[in-house]
């Protein structure tokens, strides 16, 4: 007869010798799993090519003559605001994916393979880093039709895309754990829209902090991060520079990696 506990004990030997190579080719693999399963169902590229497009164009020419007497005046204001709320809203639902998985027991799959434990985490929500840039050209696309031009050129517009895409991906490991933990996929989306729509609605998003009530004030510059967001975008599409406010996110940004990475894998392995 076989000795299933010798078979477990190799299993786990094999697992503890996996490298940092071989978990990132396992990511890399597992990346490549979730585009395909992204492009196969193409009802989800409502969320970053519908939707951004939708709140551009709503809030512009809702707002735009109200806060800056015209359209143009304010799409230097509203367009880092939609690419903040469109990256930032579809990264509420990177840990639904994995929700999804671990119901459907594809994660039982995964944790039988000899591949890294954290390779189907981190290969799901680095998939969707092709969703944040698609969402980001999307912004960019709809406001250049609508007369944008960046002050800074191209070279800015990337580099506000990359910067929305690497905060929204740390940021989505905090979704991730916060879906993992919760008892349906349901819940996960629901609690991702409560926190995420306050957050970006009460900062400078699409109102100048300056027209708001002074304790209102306090709360958009000094404790909403993601207000400190825009403004680092702003700044780059404006005059190609970053300031104190870009090394600040960045800092907080890697804090999420180090805080929610273990504990997203944690709950991961108790749940798959």
């Amino acid at each position: 007869m076989i000795n299933t506990t010798v078979i477990h004990a190799t299993e786990h030997k094999l697992k503890n010798r996996i490298g940092v190579g071989t978990t990132i080719r396992n990511s890399y693999t597992l990346a490549y799993r979730a585009l395909l399963k992204m492009f196969k169902n193409p009802e989800i590229f409502v969320d970053f090519v519908v939707l951004p497009v939708m709140f551009t164009l709503l809030f512009t020419f809702l707002f735009g003559g109200a806060i800056s007497g015209n359209i143009p005046n304010y799409l230097p204001i509203v367009i880092p605001g939609v690419l903040l709320m469109s990256t930032f809203t579809n990264c509420t639902t990177a840990g639904s994916k994995l929700r999804e998985d671990v119901d459907k027991g594809t994660t039982s799959r995964f944790k039988s393979m000899p591949i890294a434990r954290i390779a189907p985490l981190a290969g799901s929500l680095t998939a969707d880093l092709v969703r944040y840039i698609m969402g980001g050209i999307t912004v960019f696309t709809t406001g250049y039709i609508l007369g944008y031009r960046p002050e800074a050129g191209v070279s800015s517009v990337i580099f506000s895309i990359l910067f929305i895409m690497f905060v929204a991906w740390c940021l989505s490991w905090v979704f991730a754990f916060i879906s993992l933990c919760t008892k349906t996929i349901s819940t996960a989306s629901a609690i991702g829209v409560v926190v995420m729509f306050p957050v970006v609605f009460l900062s400078n998003a699409f109102v100048p902090a300056e027209t708001m009530p002074r304790w209102l004030q306090y709360f958009v510059l000094h404790i909403n991060p993601l207000s400190r967001v825009v403004i680092v975008v702003r700044q780059m599409l404006t005059y190609g520079t970053i300031g104190n406010d870009f090394w600040f996110v960045l800092l907080c940004a890697f804090a999420l990696l180090i805080v929610f990475i273990p504990l997203t894998v944690n709950v991961y392995k108790r749940k798959a």
